[in-house]
Parts: structure tokens; C-alpha cells; sequence
């Protein structure tokens, strides 16, 4: 077992996906980490976005072996890579996108990876030099959770 973590302005008693935001790194869902100092830092970036509320960081315990699982579709990406950098463009830009994952799990595109991102959308990078600028950064890493499925694997503490 693992304890993941959900940074927000408030505690989150039970996750509802149709209130999760379009346009993130791996799509609309419920995105947590399992770094607890990172979810910190998101509760109160959260909360000073919406103006409201009190940074609270959510515990959820997750069983990993749902990771390797038949009955979810998980994909992990161990390390920035040109198919990562896809996947990230792809559920940034494009509006009529959606992936099949249950799970998806991997690095966090910061706001440097996002002008990183920018500069090889706008053809000032190529993709390779794209992944070499990313692999040299330290990423933290992110759950996202997609389906209802996924989320029943949670467990609130």
C-alpha cells in the first residue's frame, strides 16, 4: 500500500471527475502524488488561485499493485521521453483528445517544461532537443486518475 496526496484549498471527501479541469498533463482527472511536500505546495498555490478556502492536503491510500492490473489501463512513464512529450502536448492543446487510461502516471510538466513545450509547438526545438532539455530537470512524480473505476482504488484517509 501507498499513501498518495491531493493538495486543494479544501479537504475532498469524495472525488467527483466532472469537477476535475480539461487541458492538464494527462488529461481531465483527479491528479495526486505521492510526494507530500508537493501536495502541500499545490493546497496553497490552489488556494490562492481561487481566493477561497484553506490549503488542505487530502490522503488517499492506493494499493500499487493496481499499477500491473488487467482489470485497469495504467500507463507509466518513467522518465520524460518524446512519447511522454506527446502525450502532454496532446492533452494541452488539443480539445478533442482523450486517451483510454484508467491511470496514468509520470513526471509533472511544470511551468518550465510548459515553455519548454511551447518552444518545440511553435518549431524553435526540435523534438529530440525537447527531450534532452527535459531529461537534465528534476520532475516530480503525479497519479492521475481518470475513470470511476480508477478512483474506486482509493481509499480516503
Amino acid at each position: 500500500m501507498m499513501t498518495l496526496y491531493h493538495g486543494s484549498n479544501m479537504r475532498i471527501e469524495e472525488i467527483d471527475l466532472n469537477r476535475c479541469k480539461p487541458f492538464k498533463d494527462f488529461g481531465k482527472g483527479f491528479y495526486l502524488t505521492d510526494i507530500l511536500e508537493q501536495a502541500q505546495q499545490m493546497a496553497e498555490r490552489r488556494t490562492r488561485i481561487v481566493g477561497e478556502g484553506v490549503p488542505t492536503v487530502t490522503a488517499y491510500s492506493f494499493d500499487s499493485n493496481w499499477l500491473q492490473s488487467s482489470e485497469l489501463k495504467v500507463k507509466c512513464f518513467d522518465a520524460p521521453n518524446e512519447e511522454w512529450a506527446k502525450f502532454v502536448l496532446a492533452n494541452r492543446r488539443q480539445k478533442n483528445f482523450v486517451h483510454a487510461f484508467d491511470i496514468v502516471v509520470g513526471p509533472v510538466a511544470d511551468d518550465g517544461i510548459a515553455l519548454q513545450l511551447d518552444r518545440y509547438e511553435h518549431h524553435f526545438i526540435s523534438l529530440e532537443v525537447l527531450v534532452k532539455e527535459l531529461t537534465y530537470r528534476h520532475l516530480n512524480k503525479q497519479y492521475f486518475f481518470g475513470t470511476d473505476l480508477a478512483v474506486s482504488k482509493l481509499t480516503l484517509l
